[in-house]
């Protein structure tokens, strides 16, 4: 069986190779090809990528953090083409395992169990993705025994969270004396995550990255994917 990784996609080179890096740690782990796809932004696309995989089935594993638009309708999109049996791994959050890796990622920045904590995400406009990432907000809170704001690094206009610089701003007003760390929720160093570094916070972790609960969330993922789906093979495919 092969896997196929697709992310977002970045112009940022660092997000790139942290794409490629964690693909091949699935597959160290897992011993079995993984390839990289991206929707978005830079190629090659799933759709490019699906005929010219290794023959047999391929599962898809998403490596988003919520289940937004990209997740739902256009991986999907990709899938409903392919003329190979394909089925789609879940996304690799919510999950206990990128809460811990949240966790993780904190300690190694210095947090402490006495700072307020911003929970920091790309953000999106998907209610879905929302929910997701507010799940992740309360699995973060129970884990660390404190409340967890959530901050988007995007600047849309019609974003439901507060900007992190703003969150940062408010939460030393609320809690005045009181250091701030910033979780981040994102997957590799790019631009959001410059937005994070300078949102005037005392602490601010690391990208999750190659954590080893990503990882293992990743993995997690390919193994609970559901039923391969047959799809027609026109004559003189290759399947």
């Amino acid at each position: 069986m092969t896997v196929l990784l697709v992310a977002h996609g970045t112009r940022d080179p660092r997000g790139v190779e942290l794409i490629y890096r964690l693909a091949d740690e699935i597959g160290r782990r897992r011993d079995e090809p993984v390839a990289v796809s991206f929707v978005d932004v830079v190629g090659p696309s799933p759709s490019d990528l699906l005929p010219d995989l290794p023959d047999g089935p391929v599962t898809v594993l998403p490596a988003f953090l919520a289940r937004g638009h990209h997740v739902r309708v256009d991986i999907a999109a990709h899938l409903a083409a392919a003329r190979r049996p394909v089925r789609l791994a879940p996304a690799l959050g919510p999950s206990q395992l990128l809460t811990r890796a949240l966790t993780i990622r904190l300690a190694e920045a210095g947090a402490t169990s006495d700072d307020a904590v911003v929970l920091a995400a790309a953000g999106s406009a998907d209610p879905v993705a929302q929910r997701d990432i507010e799940t992740t907000a309360h699995l973060l809170s129970a884990r660390l025994a404190t409340p967890v704001r959530i901050a988007f690094a995007s600047t849309r206009a019609d974003s439901p969270h507060a900007s992190v610089p703003d969150t940062v701003a408010a939460l030393r007003a609320d809690t005045p004396g009181r250091r701030i760390a910033v979780a981040s929720y994102l997957l590799a160093d790019g631009l959001f995550q410059q937005r994070l570094d300078d949102s005037g916070a005392d602490v601010v972790a690391r990208p999750l990255g190659l954590a080893a609960p990503v990882v293992d969330a990743a993995c997690g993922r390919i193994d609970s994917a559901g039923e391969f789906t047959a799809r027609p093979v026109p004559a003189g495919s290759r399947v």
